[in-house]
């Protein structure tokens, strides 16, 4: 998928971008061989990009996780999976387009996909709220989770997610409750379970559909219980403060596999997931085997008490007397 939306820090990387597509429209206009000053520049240009990624600050993953191209949902269904049948509605009050799910087949084994989903344009924000689901979206997802448990078949969530929606109507109609019901359901699934945090992980927005037996996260993704924007607003009064707020709160990938909070990093291409859509699915893909295979070998029964005791162990605290 072509990049058109370059971040402050990708500066020197769009300039070689340009030149590189200049010297193309040159070549195909006038007839010239210019491939050996392409070649050249296309290996500064990756050299450039993993030069980049490789030394970005918290605040700058951020950004790569917000980035407008990045991939959804929909377009990993449309690269790594086959087969997608959409199911729709919650069975009680609407169907909440922030969040998709349905059946799909992996590698050819059929599997339970839910995910967030963002919009690409203005039109499509509003139709999907800014991929932060209603409580009716939570409730969607645990319908098609206990479908799947009815029917034996392993769980995939994708999450990317600002936060859940925190307007009136949403928490009339209990969002709160929907969050922490999908919490205590998916800690009891009898089938296996995979999250993967794609672009952002907001909060309980995130965690409603987040716990699973493996949860894995891509290169610039991010996790975290609340942005660097509204921390920096409530410890430091000002989100002036947000990358001082970023490297706090150990929202990245590298930061949460040091604490055991996630199972994997999944690697992003040089230039990020938005740079090659492609090769960022094939990683997934990979990945998701990968884990399913370790899962199915282990009896469901072991499984289960194997999921509590992760997050039990999860964080320190201390008691005084």
């Amino acid at each position: 998928m072509a990049n058109n939306s370059h971040l402050d820090f990708e500066r020197s990387i769009a300039e070689v971008d340009d030149q590189i597509t200049r010297l193309r429209t040159l070549a195909r206009e006038r007839g010239l061989d210019v491939s050996g000053e392409i070649r050249s520049l296309e290996r500064k240009l990756h050299t450039l990009k993993e030069d980049t990624f490789r030394n970005l600050s918290p605040i700058e993953r951020v950004q790569v996780a917000r980035h407008p191209r990045r991939p959804y949902t929909r377009d990993y269904l449309e690269l790594a999976f086959t087969d997608w049948i959409e199911l729709h509605g919650d069975r009680a009050f609407r169907d909440d387009r922030s969040i998709i799910g349905g059946w799909t087949r992996l590698d050819g084994e059929s599997v339970m996909l839910i995910g967030q989903q963002k919009g690409r344009d203005m039109k499509q924000n509003l139709r999907r709220n800014f991929g932060m689901p209603h409580p009716e979206g939570y409730r969607k997802a645990l319908r098609l989770m206990k479908l799947a448990e009815k029917f034996g078949r392993p769980v995939v969530t994708l999450i990317d997610t600002p936060g859940a929606y925190p307007g009136l109507g949403a928490e009339e109609r209990g969002q709160a409750e929907a969050i922490a019901r999908n919490l205590r359901e998916m800690a009891a699934l009898r089938v296996p379970t995979i999250a993967v945090v794609i672009g952002e992980g907001g909060s309980g927005g995130a965690l409603a559909i987040g716990v699973a037996d493996r949860v894995l996260m891509l290169e610039n993704s991010v996790y975290s219980v609340i942005s660097p924007e509204g921390c920096a607003a409530i410890l430091w009064k000002s989100s002036a403060e947000k990358e001082k707020a970023a490297a706090a709160l150990k929202i990245t990938a590298e930061d949460l596999q040091g604490l055991e909070i996630i199972d994997e990093v999944i690697p992003e291409p040089a230039g990020g997931a938005h740079s090659d859509w492609e090769r960022t699915a094939a990683a997934l893909k990979r990945a998701l085997l990968r884990q399913l295979g370790e899962l199915r070998e282990i009896p469901i029964d072991e499984l289960r008490p194997a999921r509590w005791e992760k997050y039990m162990a999860m964080g320190e605290w201390r008691t005084s007397r």
